[in-house]
């Protein structure tokens, strides 16, 4: 069976993630003490326990998502040999794709990812920034909605998740965010939804934050992937190295392109996806791009043994 393996990014966190995984799968307990010692801290009290302040901030949270992430993926692993064709993460969640295929070692990841959440969170003072869903629009009116907010008030606003078909991410300025927000439903939005970031991820104002990981991305180890990992940036598979390093750096200013990346699942002729970390957003998201292909949340126990299931 062709299997595409699909990795969570920030917003899928919550206290308690990854427990199951943690006390049932001993190759998961090894990525917890592995992501510890590489951070010198506690990374299962920090999932398990919280406080959900501390595990909300976004250096913390992008190392837990991603020790989640991969602790479910050694232990499906573990349990069923499975190889994916294909893996993706969104924005986050390629770090974790990179670690699953062999490119980028674990210890490394999370260090990196750790500073990318600190780099991000410096880059735009509190309070300046916003991000907010758009549901119920297609994306080239929100594309179109953003720009004419741009341009009249000479502040950021732009697309920065193409999640669904009808759902776009809008991110930037606070008030240029705010007024763009108002614009959509006008516009016949069903929602528009504020998220609850610390930061205008994915647009212009990060390029501060992409300047500084760019000088960490240099630093770091890369190998070539065993299997293909499907960019955020551009949609595009690659496994080279030098590429990986490249589409981490635009990462942080560009806009995901979730629903275009799984459109591409097409091409590797992929009959069921696995989302393997905390929560089941990338799951939902599917279900909205292809309602025919089946997509298994691991998560927990439960999810491992459903998964298994399906012999992938």
């Amino acid at each position: 069976m062709n299997v595409a393996f699909l990795f969570p990014g920030q917003g899928s966190q919550s206290v308690g993630m990854g427990k199951e995984l943690h006390e049932n799968f001993p190759a998961a307990r090894l990525v917890f003490e592995e992501a510890s010692d590489a951070l010198s801290i506690n990374m299962a009290r920090l999932c398990f326990e919280g406080p959900e302040s501390e595990l909300k901030l976004t250096q913390n949270t992008q190392p837990a998502v991603l020790t989640v992430s991969i602790s479910a993926f050694r232990a499906i692993e573990a349990e069923s040999g499975a190889n994916p064709v294909v893996s993706a993460g969104h924005s986050l969640g390629e770090y974790s794709a990179l670690v699953a295929t062999g490119a980028l070692g674990l210890a490394d990841a999370v260090r990196l990812v750790r500073d990318r959440g600190k780099f991000m969170q410096e880059a735009v003072p509190e309070d300046e920034g916003a991000m907010a869903a758009v549901i119920g629009m297609d994306a080239t009116s929100v594309d179109d909605l953003a720009r004419e907010v741009a341009d009249e008030t000479d502040r950021v606003v732009v697309p920065a998740n193409y999640n669904a078909p009808d759902q776009v991410v809008i991110s930037g300025h606070a008030d240029a965010v705010e007024a763009a927000a108002e614009r959509a439903k006008e516009h016949g939005a069903k929602r528009v939804v504020f998220l609850n970031v610390s930061a205008p991820f994915h647009s212009p104002l990060m390029k501060p934050a992409a300047e500084r990981l760019a000088g960490k991305l240099a630093e770091t180890p890369f190998n070539e992937a065993q299997t293909p990992v499907i960019a955020n940036v551009d949609a595009a598979p690659y496994i080279e190295p030098e590429k990986a390093r490249d589409m981490l750096e635009q990462q942080v200013c560009s806009p995901v392109l979730w629903a275009q990346s799984m459109e591409k699942l097409a091409d590797f002729e992929i009959e069921s996806a696995v989302e393997l970390g905390p929560g089941k957003v990338l799951t939902g998201l599917l279900k909205k791009i292809n309602r025919e292909l089946q997509c298994m949340p691991v998560g927990d126990a439960k999810g491992l043994k459903d998964a298994l299931a399906m012999r992938i």
